[in-house]
């Protein structure tokens, strides 16, 4: 599927020894309206200090992304790297600088090649094609096991407009951002202050609500790009076409959080863990990215254990507003507890049952109040501990 007025490419720029590009470019034709989201980690990288910078603008042209270097803790050398990359690519593209981001993903503390990465921005540039916006997607993995793209296409204002995105992310993730790369293109036409508000919206209901392992990267980016190809008037607040663009940016964004799930790393199971019944939305999102990180109940999903204790147990470390007897947790629709007792083997048996499917729900009724929250999360699995252990090898 294609989105007016972007174009897309990849190329080798020789990053590490893959036998695969690393390196893609995301061009829009026209100058495009923008918004972005980055890491909080205190230890932000190159890219992401520079991108942060760019994207006060609201504006750009094209985005460069390579895997396999983070260019994180690599001080002021980096950051020239990262600016160097910038300038390359408007070189090759013929736009300012200015209009350039740059993205990173990959070893922290290492250098980019840079050799690589110049020899590559005149064969991005020269091989941009409309149709290969899957070659960003595989570009841009690292442990990634498959790419990973979502499309949506919505009536804005009696124009047909698409919103299509590429994600990355497998493993250290956790929200702040999830630790991931994200590109939103979209050929509807909105102001920066618009799509920025779209965007932390859809975010906060789809990247926010993944959790892989726990940790935060130094290079988390999500960006929004709107250049207006399908025609169309300036969206406004409130308006149907407005909500129906929103919409579209949300589903792409849920589409692909959900994804990083399904391809975290050394997953095999995907779980929606659900917060209901507590006190406030601060109280229920603190229990379930408590619960979703614990080792030992992220194990118990992995060895299909309906070990429903680990679940309560962590709960219990939360600070979330609760009466122990009358906590509920049901895995699917299976009731292991009610209030705060256990339902017999009978109960764990059919719940077993349910954990032995690639995906599912686990639900915790706290009943102290009506607020609800959710995070989709992965099974911790020997694998996960094999991958993270040879990353650098």
């Amino acid at each position: 599927m294609r989105i007016k007025g972007f174009k897309f490419a990849s190329a080798r720029s020789f990053q590490k020894k893959w036998e695969r590009d690393d390196v893609a470019l995301i061009y829009s034709e026209r100058e495009a309206a923008l918004a972005g989201m980055f890491t909080r980690n205190r230890f932000k990288a190159a890219p992401v200090e520079l991108s942060m910078k760019r994207v006060e603008r609201g504006r750009c042209r094209a985005v460069v992304v390579n895997a396999g270097c983070a260019n994180a803790c690599t001080g002021e050398e980096g950051l020239a790297d990262a600016e160097a990359t910038a300038e390359a690519a408007a070189s090759a593209l013929g736009v300012s600088p200015e209009d350039v981001l740059v993205a990173s993903t990959g070893v922290i503390g290492a250098r980019l090649n840079m050799k690589g990465m110049r020899d590559a921005m005149p064969v991005l540039a020269q091989g941009l094609s409309p149709d290969d916006l899957s070659k960003v997607s595989r570009a841009i993995m690292t442990t990634d096991t498959v790419p990973k793209l979502a499309f949506e296409e919505t009536d804005v204002g009696g124009v047909q407009c698409t919103v299509a995105g590429v994600t990355k992310g497998a493993g250290m993730i956790r929200p702040n951002m999830a630790t991931m790369l994200a590109f939103i293109m979209t050929d509807f036409k909105a102001a920066p202050e618009l799509l920025a508000e779209m965007l932390r919206k859809a975010v906060d209901v789809s990247f926010h609500r993944v959790n892989i392992d726990g940790d935060t990267s130094t290079n988390d980016m999500v960006l929004l790009m709107a250049n207006g190809a399908a025609g169309g008037p300036l969206l406004e607040r409130g308006t149907t076409a407005c909500r129906n663009a929103a919409d579209a940016v949300t589903k792409v964004c849920a589409d692909l959080a959900k994804q990083m799930v399904m391809d975290g790393e050394g997953a095999t199971k995907f779980i929606d863990l659900r917060i209901k019944g507590a006190k406030n939305e601060l109280e229920a999102r603190q229990a379930a990215h408590l619960i979703s990180e614990s080792k030992l109940v992220k194990t118990a999903f992995f060895g299909e254990d309906a070990n429903w204790g680990r679940i309560l147990a962590a709960l219990g470390r939360s600070e979330a507003s609760f009466s122990p007897d009358e906590v509920d947790l049901f895995v699917g629709d299976i009731c292991l507890v009610r209030n705060g007792k256990y339902q017999g083997k009978a109960a764990e048996t059919d719940a077993t049952k349910v954990l032995k499917n690639r995906a599912f729900a686990v639900t915790l009724d706290l009943k102290a109040g009506v607020a609800e929250y959710n995070v989709f999360t992965s099974d911790l699995s020997i694998d996960y501990v094999k991958i993270n252990a040879n990353y650098r090898t």
